[in-house]
Protein backbone atom coordinates (compact mmCIF):
# COMPACT_ATOMS: atom_id res chain seq x y z
CA UNK A 1 0.00 0.00 0.00
CA UNK A 2 1.45 3.74 -1.14
CA UNK A 3 0.29 6.33 0.92
CA UNK A 4 1.37 10.09 0.53
CA UNK A 5 0.90 11.26 -2.83
CA UNK A 6 -0.58 13.55 -4.20
CA UNK A 7 -1.67 15.39 -7.43
CA UNK A 8 -1.85 18.60 -7.51
CA UNK A 9 -4.76 20.30 -10.55
CA UNK A 10 -4.88 24.08 -11.34
CA UNK A 11 -8.74 25.16 -11.60
CA UNK A 12 -9.93 27.84 -13.87
CA UNK A 13 -13.11 29.57 -14.71
CA UNK A 14 -14.61 28.00 -17.99
CA UNK A 15 -12.75 29.52 -21.14
CA UNK A 16 -14.79 30.23 -24.32
CA UNK A 17 -15.41 26.85 -25.60
CA UNK A 18 -17.12 25.86 -22.10
CA UNK A 19 -18.95 29.45 -22.14
CA UNK A 20 -20.13 27.63 -25.15
CA UNK A 21 -21.37 24.50 -23.95
CA UNK A 22 -23.37 26.00 -20.80
CA UNK A 23 -25.03 28.06 -23.76
CA UNK A 24 -26.24 24.84 -25.38
CA UNK A 25 -23.83 25.19 -28.31
CA UNK A 26 -22.66 21.21 -28.89
CA UNK A 27 -18.79 19.91 -29.69
CA UNK A 28 -20.66 19.90 -33.18
CA UNK A 29 -21.16 23.52 -33.33
CA UNK A 30 -17.27 24.30 -32.19
CA UNK A 31 -16.31 21.36 -34.74
CA UNK A 32 -17.64 23.50 -37.44
CA UNK A 33 -15.39 26.38 -36.51
CA UNK A 34 -12.44 24.18 -36.14
CA UNK A 35 -12.99 23.03 -39.74
CA UNK A 36 -12.30 27.03 -40.70
CA UNK A 37 -9.19 27.42 -38.67
CA UNK A 38 -7.97 24.15 -40.00
CA UNK A 39 -8.90 24.68 -43.63
CA UNK A 40 -8.30 28.26 -43.78
CA UNK A 41 -11.82 28.88 -45.56
CA UNK A 42 -12.99 32.01 -45.07
CA UNK A 43 -16.00 32.28 -42.06
CA UNK A 44 -19.31 33.34 -43.54
CA UNK A 45 -19.67 37.13 -42.24
CA UNK A 46 -23.43 35.47 -40.47
CA UNK A 47 -21.34 32.64 -38.53
CA UNK A 48 -18.68 35.40 -37.79
CA UNK A 49 -20.74 38.23 -36.20
CA UNK A 50 -22.66 35.35 -34.08
CA UNK A 51 -19.44 34.31 -32.88
CA UNK A 52 -18.03 37.38 -32.07
CA UNK A 53 -21.09 38.78 -30.66
CA UNK A 54 -20.93 35.57 -28.55
CA UNK A 55 -17.11 36.24 -27.42
CA UNK A 56 -17.95 39.90 -26.23
CA UNK A 57 -20.55 37.97 -23.70
CA UNK A 58 -17.96 35.94 -23.03
CA UNK A 59 -16.17 38.81 -21.91
CA UNK A 60 -18.42 40.40 -19.76
CA UNK A 61 -20.09 37.09 -17.90
CA UNK A 62 -16.48 35.86 -18.00
CA UNK A 63 -16.18 31.97 -16.76
CA UNK A 64 -16.73 31.74 -13.13
CA UNK A 65 -19.48 28.64 -13.12
CA UNK A 66 -21.42 30.77 -10.89
CA UNK A 67 -21.98 33.46 -13.04
CA UNK A 68 -22.13 31.67 -16.26
CA UNK A 69 -25.01 29.04 -14.80
CA UNK A 70 -26.64 32.15 -13.74
CA UNK A 71 -26.41 33.83 -16.84
CA UNK A 72 -27.20 30.69 -19.13
CA UNK A 73 -30.73 30.60 -17.25
CA UNK A 74 -31.56 34.20 -16.61
CA UNK A 75 -29.88 36.24 -19.71
CA UNK A 76 -29.81 39.00 -16.81
CA UNK A 77 -26.48 41.25 -16.97
CA UNK A 78 -27.68 42.96 -13.42
CA UNK A 79 -27.42 39.21 -12.15
CA UNK A 80 -24.14 38.59 -13.18
CA UNK A 81 -22.96 42.12 -12.04
CA UNK A 82 -24.07 41.22 -8.76
CA UNK A 83 -22.62 38.11 -8.42
CA UNK A 84 -19.21 39.20 -10.17
CA UNK A 85 -19.11 42.00 -7.45
CA UNK A 86 -19.40 39.25 -4.64
CA UNK A 87 -16.52 37.19 -6.11
CA UNK A 88 -15.21 40.44 -6.02
CA UNK A 89 -15.69 40.79 -2.57
CA UNK A 90 -14.64 37.40 -1.40
CA UNK A 91 -11.20 37.97 -2.87
CA UNK A 92 -10.78 41.01 -0.58
CA UNK A 93 -11.90 39.53 2.10
CA UNK A 94 -9.62 36.51 1.20
CA UNK A 95 -6.44 39.15 0.49
CA UNK A 96 -8.02 40.38 4.64
CA UNK A 97 -7.57 36.96 5.89
CA UNK A 98 -4.67 35.33 4.17
CA UNK A 99 -1.96 38.08 3.88
CA UNK A 100 -0.36 39.23 6.98
CA UNK A 101 0.04 42.37 8.86
CA UNK A 102 0.94 45.49 6.64
CA UNK A 103 0.87 43.18 3.58
CA UNK A 104 -3.23 43.35 3.46
CA UNK A 105 -3.24 46.96 2.36
CA UNK A 106 -0.08 46.88 -0.23
CA UNK A 107 -1.62 43.67 -1.81
CA UNK A 108 -5.37 45.28 -2.17
CA UNK A 109 -3.69 48.18 -3.51
CA UNK A 110 -1.56 46.52 -6.14
CA UNK A 111 -4.76 44.23 -6.86
CA UNK A 112 -6.83 47.11 -7.41
CA UNK A 113 -4.28 48.87 -9.90
CA UNK A 114 -4.60 45.65 -12.23
CA UNK A 115 -7.44 47.92 -14.00
CA UNK A 116 -5.92 50.85 -13.76
CA UNK A 117 -2.77 49.64 -15.58
CA UNK A 118 -4.59 47.99 -18.11
CA UNK A 119 -6.46 50.88 -18.86
CA UNK A 120 -3.07 52.90 -19.95
CA UNK A 121 -1.22 53.09 -23.50
CA UNK A 122 1.68 50.97 -21.97
CA UNK A 123 0.18 47.66 -20.45
CA UNK A 124 3.88 47.00 -18.35
CA UNK A 125 2.90 46.78 -14.57
CA UNK A 126 4.39 50.18 -13.29
CA UNK A 127 4.57 50.25 -9.29
CA UNK A 128 4.13 54.16 -9.65
CA UNK A 129 0.67 53.35 -10.84
CA UNK A 130 -0.08 51.75 -7.52
CA UNK A 131 1.69 54.53 -5.40
CA UNK A 132 3.63 57.22 -7.25
CA UNK A 133 6.77 57.38 -6.65
CA UNK A 134 7.16 54.23 -5.87
CA UNK A 135 9.24 50.84 -6.50
CA UNK A 136 9.65 47.27 -6.26
CA UNK A 137 11.10 47.14 -2.91
CA UNK A 138 8.31 48.34 -1.43
CA UNK A 139 5.00 46.35 -3.50
CA UNK A 140 7.35 43.71 -5.08
CA UNK A 141 6.29 41.03 -2.02
CA UNK A 142 2.24 42.32 -2.17
CA UNK A 143 2.73 41.24 -6.72
CA UNK A 144 4.27 37.96 -5.77
CA UNK A 145 1.24 37.38 -3.24
CA UNK A 146 -0.97 38.20 -6.11
CA UNK A 147 0.74 35.71 -8.51
CA UNK A 148 0.82 33.21 -5.80
CA UNK A 149 -2.73 33.49 -5.20
CA UNK A 150 -3.36 32.96 -9.00
CA UNK A 151 -6.42 35.65 -9.20
CA UNK A 152 -3.86 37.69 -11.20
CA UNK A 153 -2.29 36.19 -14.19
CA UNK A 154 1.78 37.43 -15.04
CA UNK A 155 3.24 37.63 -18.93
CA UNK A 156 6.75 38.30 -18.57
CA UNK A 157 8.95 39.97 -21.19
CA UNK A 158 11.26 38.32 -23.36
CA UNK A 159 15.10 39.46 -23.71
CA UNK A 160 15.73 37.23 -26.66
CA UNK A 161 12.46 35.19 -28.49
CA UNK A 162 14.22 31.62 -28.25
CA UNK A 163 13.57 28.30 -26.90
CA UNK A 164 13.07 28.24 -24.38
CA UNK A 165 10.85 31.16 -23.23
CA UNK A 166 11.25 30.66 -19.16
CA UNK A 167 15.22 30.91 -19.59
CA UNK A 168 14.62 34.65 -21.98
CA UNK A 169 12.22 36.14 -19.38
CA UNK A 170 13.54 39.20 -17.82
CA UNK A 171 11.32 39.15 -14.24
CA UNK A 172 11.68 42.64 -13.68
CA UNK A 173 9.16 43.25 -16.78
CA UNK A 174 6.06 42.16 -16.27
CA UNK A 175 2.24 42.66 -17.29
CA UNK A 176 -0.65 42.02 -15.12
CA UNK A 177 -3.91 40.46 -16.00
CA UNK A 178 -6.92 39.93 -13.93
CA UNK A 179 -7.69 36.30 -13.59
CA UNK A 180 -11.09 36.48 -15.38
CA UNK A 181 -12.40 38.93 -18.04
CA UNK A 182 -16.11 39.11 -16.26
CA UNK A 183 -13.98 40.19 -13.39
CA UNK A 184 -12.16 42.68 -14.83
CA UNK A 185 -15.12 43.84 -16.88
CA UNK A 186 -17.14 44.58 -13.56
CA UNK A 187 -14.27 46.33 -11.94
CA UNK A 188 -14.47 48.86 -14.54
CA UNK A 189 -18.21 49.23 -14.26
CA UNK A 190 -21.50 48.88 -15.58
CA UNK A 191 -21.46 51.33 -18.56
CA UNK A 192 -17.59 49.56 -19.80
CA UNK A 193 -19.79 46.64 -19.76
CA UNK A 194 -22.10 47.44 -22.12
CA UNK A 195 -20.10 49.49 -24.28
CA UNK A 196 -17.73 45.67 -24.99
CA UNK A 197 -21.24 44.36 -25.48
CA UNK A 198 -22.81 47.11 -28.00
CA UNK A 199 -18.76 47.14 -29.54
CA UNK A 200 -18.44 50.52 -29.11
CA UNK A 201 -15.88 50.73 -26.15
CA UNK A 202 -12.72 53.23 -27.30
CA UNK A 203 -9.13 54.25 -25.92
CA UNK A 204 -6.53 52.13 -24.35
CA UNK A 205 -8.86 50.16 -22.07
CA UNK A 206 -10.16 48.52 -24.93
CA UNK A 207 -6.87 46.94 -25.92
CA UNK A 208 -6.79 46.05 -22.15
CA UNK A 209 -10.06 44.64 -21.84
CA UNK A 210 -8.97 42.28 -25.25
CA UNK A 211 -5.43 41.17 -24.19
CA UNK A 212 -6.94 40.17 -21.09
CA UNK A 213 -9.84 38.15 -22.37
CA UNK A 214 -6.54 36.44 -25.27
CA UNK A 215 -4.38 36.32 -22.12
CA UNK A 216 -6.92 34.31 -19.89
CA UNK A 217 -7.75 31.80 -22.77
CA UNK A 218 -4.03 31.32 -23.50
CA UNK A 219 -3.24 30.21 -20.21
CA UNK A 220 -6.51 28.27 -19.95
CA UNK A 221 -5.18 26.12 -23.12
CA UNK A 222 -2.37 25.24 -21.26
CA UNK A 223 0.50 28.01 -22.27
CA UNK A 224 2.66 30.30 -20.07
CA UNK A 225 2.53 33.97 -20.92
CA UNK A 226 5.15 35.48 -21.98
CA UNK A 227 5.52 39.37 -24.52
CA UNK A 228 7.84 40.66 -26.78
CA UNK A 229 8.84 44.21 -26.42
CA UNK A 230 12.56 44.98 -27.80
CA UNK A 231 12.03 48.53 -28.21
CA UNK A 232 9.63 51.59 -26.70
CA UNK A 233 7.86 51.60 -30.94
CA UNK A 234 6.98 47.61 -31.12
CA UNK A 235 5.19 45.18 -28.88
CA UNK A 236 4.15 41.51 -30.13
CA UNK A 237 2.06 40.67 -27.28
CA UNK A 238 2.20 36.87 -27.09
CA UNK A 239 4.89 34.63 -27.19
CA UNK A 240 4.33 30.84 -26.91
CA UNK A 241 5.88 27.50 -27.25
CA UNK A 242 4.39 25.59 -30.03
CA UNK A 243 5.85 22.64 -32.14
CA UNK A 244 9.67 23.01 -31.11
CA UNK A 245 9.31 26.96 -32.06
CA UNK A 246 8.33 29.95 -30.59
CA UNK A 247 5.14 31.46 -32.08
CA UNK A 248 4.00 35.24 -31.58
CA UNK A 249 0.58 35.91 -31.22
CA UNK A 250 -0.46 39.38 -32.12
CA UNK A 251 -4.20 41.12 -30.20
CA UNK A 252 -5.91 43.37 -31.73
CA UNK A 253 -9.18 44.71 -30.50
CA UNK A 254 -9.98 46.13 -34.26
CA UNK A 255 -8.23 45.05 -37.25
CA UNK A 256 -5.39 47.70 -37.36
CA UNK A 257 -1.77 47.31 -39.33
CA UNK A 258 0.44 45.02 -37.25
CA UNK A 259 4.33 46.34 -37.96
CA UNK A 260 5.45 44.92 -34.55
CA UNK A 261 4.65 41.62 -35.99
CA UNK A 262 5.65 41.93 -39.30
CA UNK A 263 8.84 43.02 -38.30
CA UNK A 264 9.22 39.77 -35.60
CA UNK A 265 8.13 37.55 -39.36
CA UNK A 266 10.91 39.87 -40.61
CA UNK A 267 13.80 39.14 -38.45
CA UNK A 268 12.44 35.51 -36.89
CA UNK A 269 11.00 33.67 -39.74
CA UNK A 270 8.65 31.50 -37.69
CA UNK A 271 6.40 29.50 -39.54
CA UNK A 272 3.16 30.66 -38.47
CA UNK A 273 2.15 34.14 -36.44
CA UNK A 274 -1.01 34.76 -35.42
CA UNK A 275 -2.92 37.59 -35.41
CA UNK A 276 -6.05 38.11 -33.37
CA UNK A 277 -8.49 40.78 -34.87
CA UNK A 278 -12.10 41.71 -34.72
CA UNK A 279 -12.78 40.64 -38.41
CA UNK A 280 -12.68 37.42 -40.68
CA UNK A 281 -9.82 34.65 -40.78
CA UNK A 282 -7.11 35.26 -43.35
CA UNK A 283 -3.75 34.37 -44.71
CA UNK A 284 -0.81 36.02 -45.79
CA UNK A 285 2.64 34.12 -45.99
CA UNK A 286 3.15 32.79 -42.64
CA UNK A 287 1.02 35.56 -40.69
CA UNK A 288 -2.58 34.04 -40.16
CA UNK A 289 -5.35 36.57 -39.05
CA UNK A 290 -8.16 35.15 -36.78
CA UNK A 291 -11.04 36.18 -35.37
CA UNK A 292 -10.79 36.58 -30.90
CA UNK A 293 -12.84 33.82 -30.64
CA UNK A 294 -10.51 31.43 -32.59
CA UNK A 295 -8.62 31.55 -29.96
CA UNK A 296 -9.80 27.89 -28.37
CA UNK A 297 -7.73 26.28 -31.28
CA UNK A 298 -4.51 27.57 -30.77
Amino acid sequence: LVVGYESQIMMYSLDFEEFLWAYGYDENATDVLRSYYETGETIPEAVHIKYENLFREFMVVGGMPEVVADFSVHKDFNRVDRIQNDILAEYRDDIAKHAKGKEKQLVRMCYDAVPKQLAKELKKFQYSTVEKGQTRRKFGGSIQWLKDSGIVNACYNIREPYLPLMANANEDQFKLYINDTGLLCCMYGKETKLAVLNNTIKGNARGGIYENSIAECLLKRGYTLYYYKPDNEHEVEFLIEEKAEVVPVEVKAGNNASPSLNNFIKEFSPSVAFKLIGGRNGKDGAKETLPHYMVMFL
